[in-house]
Protein backbone atom coordinates (compact mmCIF):
# COMPACT_ATOMS: atom_id res chain seq x y z
CA UNK A 1 0.00 0.00 0.00
CA UNK A 2 1.50 3.31 -1.10
CA UNK A 3 1.34 6.82 0.30
CA UNK A 4 -0.21 7.88 -3.01
CA UNK A 5 -3.21 5.63 -2.30
CA UNK A 6 -3.55 6.88 1.27
CA UNK A 7 -3.32 10.54 0.26
CA UNK A 8 -5.71 10.19 -2.68
CA UNK A 9 -8.19 8.24 -0.55
CA UNK A 10 -8.08 10.87 2.19
CA UNK A 11 -8.77 13.64 -0.30
CA UNK A 12 -11.72 11.69 -1.72
CA UNK A 13 -13.14 10.92 1.74
CA UNK A 14 -12.77 14.47 3.06
CA UNK A 15 -14.71 15.98 0.14
CA UNK A 16 -18.29 16.53 1.38
CA UNK A 17 -20.79 14.19 -0.27
CA UNK A 18 -23.99 12.41 0.65
CA UNK A 19 -22.42 10.37 3.46
CA UNK A 20 -20.67 13.32 5.10
CA UNK A 21 -23.79 15.48 4.79
CA UNK A 22 -25.97 12.77 6.32
CA UNK A 23 -23.56 12.18 9.22
CA UNK A 24 -23.33 15.90 10.01
CA UNK A 25 -27.11 16.24 9.87
CA UNK A 26 -27.52 13.42 12.39
CA UNK A 27 -24.79 14.93 14.58
CA UNK A 28 -26.62 18.25 14.70
CA UNK A 29 -30.08 16.80 15.06
CA UNK A 30 -29.42 13.83 17.34
CA UNK A 31 -25.99 14.17 18.92
CA UNK A 32 -22.64 12.44 18.75
CA UNK A 33 -23.57 8.80 19.44
CA UNK A 34 -26.23 8.63 16.69
CA UNK A 35 -23.80 10.33 14.30
CA UNK A 36 -21.31 7.48 14.91
CA UNK A 37 -24.05 4.99 14.00
CA UNK A 38 -24.84 7.03 10.88
CA UNK A 39 -21.13 7.07 9.96
CA UNK A 40 -21.06 3.30 10.40
CA UNK A 41 -24.02 2.92 8.02
CA UNK A 42 -22.37 5.15 5.43
CA UNK A 43 -19.17 3.12 5.74
CA UNK A 44 -21.04 -0.16 5.31
CA UNK A 45 -22.51 1.19 2.09
CA UNK A 46 -19.04 1.02 0.56
CA UNK A 47 -18.99 -2.80 0.80
CA UNK A 48 -21.36 -3.46 -2.16
CA UNK A 49 -19.45 -1.01 -4.34
CA UNK A 50 -16.11 -2.60 -3.56
CA UNK A 51 -17.58 -6.06 -4.14
CA UNK A 52 -19.05 -4.86 -7.43
CA UNK A 53 -15.70 -3.49 -8.56
CA UNK A 54 -13.91 -6.73 -7.65
CA UNK A 55 -16.32 -9.10 -9.41
CA UNK A 56 -16.91 -6.78 -12.35
CA UNK A 57 -20.53 -5.83 -11.74
CA UNK A 58 -19.49 -2.19 -11.89
CA UNK A 59 -18.41 -2.81 -15.47
CA UNK A 60 -22.02 -3.65 -16.28
CA UNK A 61 -23.17 -0.33 -14.84
CA UNK A 62 -20.46 1.34 -16.87
CA UNK A 63 -21.45 -0.31 -20.15
CA UNK A 64 -25.22 -0.71 -19.72
CA UNK A 65 -27.06 2.58 -20.03
CA UNK A 66 -30.33 1.08 -18.75
CA UNK A 67 -28.80 -0.47 -15.60
CA UNK A 68 -26.94 2.73 -14.82
CA UNK A 69 -30.02 4.92 -15.30
CA UNK A 70 -32.27 2.68 -13.16
CA UNK A 71 -29.88 2.69 -10.20
CA UNK A 72 -29.14 6.38 -10.67
CA UNK A 73 -32.76 7.53 -10.56
CA UNK A 74 -33.52 5.35 -7.56
CA UNK A 75 -30.66 7.17 -5.87
CA UNK A 76 -32.00 10.55 -6.95
CA UNK A 77 -35.44 9.71 -5.56
CA UNK A 78 -33.99 8.69 -2.22
CA UNK A 79 -31.87 11.84 -1.95
CA UNK A 80 -34.96 13.96 -2.60
CA UNK A 81 -36.78 11.97 0.08
CA UNK A 82 -33.91 12.75 2.46
CA UNK A 83 -34.18 16.44 1.56
CA UNK A 84 -37.89 16.36 2.42
CA UNK A 85 -37.20 14.57 5.71
CA UNK A 86 -34.81 17.36 6.70
CA UNK A 87 -37.57 19.96 6.38
CA UNK A 88 -40.59 18.22 7.83
CA UNK A 89 -41.68 18.62 11.45
CA UNK A 90 -40.48 15.72 13.54
CA UNK A 91 -37.78 14.84 11.00
CA UNK A 92 -34.19 13.96 11.70
CA UNK A 93 -33.17 17.62 11.91
CA UNK A 94 -35.58 18.63 14.64
CA UNK A 95 -32.96 19.91 17.04
CA UNK A 96 -34.23 19.71 20.63
CA UNK A 97 -32.52 19.39 24.02
CA UNK A 98 -34.15 15.99 24.52
CA UNK A 99 -34.78 13.91 21.45
CA UNK A 100 -36.86 10.79 21.11
CA UNK A 101 -34.60 7.82 20.61
CA UNK A 102 -34.12 6.94 16.97
CA UNK A 103 -33.61 3.36 15.87
CA UNK A 104 -29.99 2.53 15.15
CA UNK A 105 -31.17 0.24 12.39
CA UNK A 106 -32.97 3.16 10.73
CA UNK A 107 -29.85 5.33 10.92
CA UNK A 108 -27.76 2.53 9.41
CA UNK A 109 -30.40 1.78 6.76
CA UNK A 110 -30.55 5.40 5.61
CA UNK A 111 -26.76 5.69 5.63
CA UNK A 112 -26.44 2.58 3.49
CA UNK A 113 -29.25 3.46 1.09
CA UNK A 114 -28.13 6.97 0.15
CA UNK A 115 -24.76 5.62 -1.01
CA UNK A 116 -25.68 2.17 -2.34
CA UNK A 117 -28.04 3.80 -4.84
CA UNK A 118 -25.24 5.89 -6.33
CA UNK A 119 -23.86 3.94 -9.33
CA UNK A 120 -21.04 6.46 -9.70
CA UNK A 121 -19.42 4.94 -6.61
CA UNK A 122 -19.21 1.49 -8.16
CA UNK A 123 -17.73 2.95 -11.33
CA UNK A 124 -15.35 5.02 -9.17
CA UNK A 125 -14.03 1.99 -7.33
CA UNK A 126 -13.76 0.03 -10.57
CA UNK A 127 -11.42 2.68 -11.97
CA UNK A 128 -9.76 3.77 -8.71
CA UNK A 129 -8.70 0.65 -6.79
CA UNK A 130 -6.99 -1.32 -9.60
CA UNK A 131 -4.53 1.56 -10.13
CA UNK A 132 -2.88 0.67 -6.82
CA UNK A 133 -2.58 -3.07 -7.35
CA UNK A 134 1.02 -3.95 -8.33
CA UNK A 135 1.44 -5.32 -11.83
CA UNK A 136 1.74 -9.07 -11.69
CA UNK A 137 0.41 -9.30 -8.13
CA UNK A 138 0.00 -12.93 -7.07
CA UNK A 139 -3.34 -12.30 -5.35
CA UNK A 140 -4.98 -9.21 -6.89
CA UNK A 141 -8.34 -9.93 -5.23
CA UNK A 142 -6.67 -9.83 -1.82
CA UNK A 143 -4.94 -6.57 -2.75
CA UNK A 144 -8.21 -5.01 -3.88
CA UNK A 145 -9.96 -6.16 -0.71
CA UNK A 146 -7.21 -4.73 1.50
CA UNK A 147 -7.35 -1.41 -0.35
CA UNK A 148 -11.12 -1.35 0.00
CA UNK A 149 -11.00 -2.06 3.74
CA UNK A 150 -8.41 0.68 4.20
CA UNK A 151 -10.63 3.12 2.32
CA UNK A 152 -13.55 2.13 4.56
CA UNK A 153 -11.52 2.65 7.73
CA UNK A 154 -10.52 6.13 6.57
CA UNK A 155 -14.12 6.93 5.70
CA UNK A 156 -15.36 5.86 9.13
CA UNK A 157 -12.70 7.90 10.94
CA UNK A 158 -13.33 11.06 8.91
CA UNK A 159 -17.11 10.77 9.21
CA UNK A 160 -16.84 10.34 12.99
CA UNK A 161 -14.89 13.60 13.02
CA UNK A 162 -17.60 15.29 10.96
CA UNK A 163 -20.25 13.98 13.36
CA UNK A 164 -18.27 15.15 16.40
CA UNK A 165 -17.88 18.66 14.99
CA UNK A 166 -21.57 18.84 14.11
CA UNK A 167 -22.73 17.53 17.50
CA UNK A 168 -20.45 20.06 19.25
CA UNK A 169 -22.55 22.82 17.65
CA UNK A 170 -25.85 21.42 18.98
CA UNK A 171 -26.02 23.64 22.07
CA UNK A 172 -25.48 26.75 19.96
CA UNK A 173 -28.12 25.65 17.46
CA UNK A 174 -30.70 24.59 20.07
CA UNK A 175 -30.77 28.04 21.65
CA UNK A 176 -31.35 29.77 18.31
CA UNK A 177 -34.58 28.78 16.50
CA UNK A 178 -33.68 30.92 13.49
CA UNK A 179 -30.45 28.97 13.09
CA UNK A 180 -32.44 25.71 13.25
CA UNK A 181 -34.71 26.91 10.44
CA UNK A 182 -31.83 27.89 8.20
CA UNK A 183 -29.93 24.74 9.08
CA UNK A 184 -32.88 22.61 7.93
CA UNK A 185 -33.08 24.55 4.68
CA UNK A 186 -29.33 24.27 4.14
CA UNK A 187 -29.17 20.51 4.63
CA UNK A 188 -32.35 19.96 2.62
CA UNK A 189 -30.85 22.07 -0.16
CA UNK A 190 -27.59 20.12 0.05
CA UNK A 191 -29.39 16.80 -0.43
CA UNK A 192 -31.49 18.26 -3.26
CA UNK A 193 -28.31 19.52 -4.99
CA UNK A 194 -26.62 16.14 -4.52
CA UNK A 195 -29.69 14.54 -6.05
CA UNK A 196 -29.57 16.97 -8.98
CA UNK A 197 -25.87 16.30 -9.50
CA UNK A 198 -26.51 12.56 -9.53
CA UNK A 199 -29.45 13.02 -11.94
CA UNK A 200 -27.17 14.69 -14.48
CA UNK A 201 -24.26 12.28 -13.91
CA UNK A 202 -23.02 10.38 -16.93
CA UNK A 203 -21.31 7.03 -16.99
Amino acid sequence: MTWEFLLTSLLVVVMPGTGATYTMAIGLGRGFSPSVVAAFGCTLSIVPHIFASIVGIAAILHTSALAFQVVKYLGVAYLLYMAFSMLREGGMLDVKPKQDKVSHLKLIRDGITINVLNPKLSVFFLSFLPQFVPTGAAHPTFNLTLLGLTFMAMTFAVFILYGALASAARDYVISRPVVVTWMKRTFAGAFALLGARLAFAER
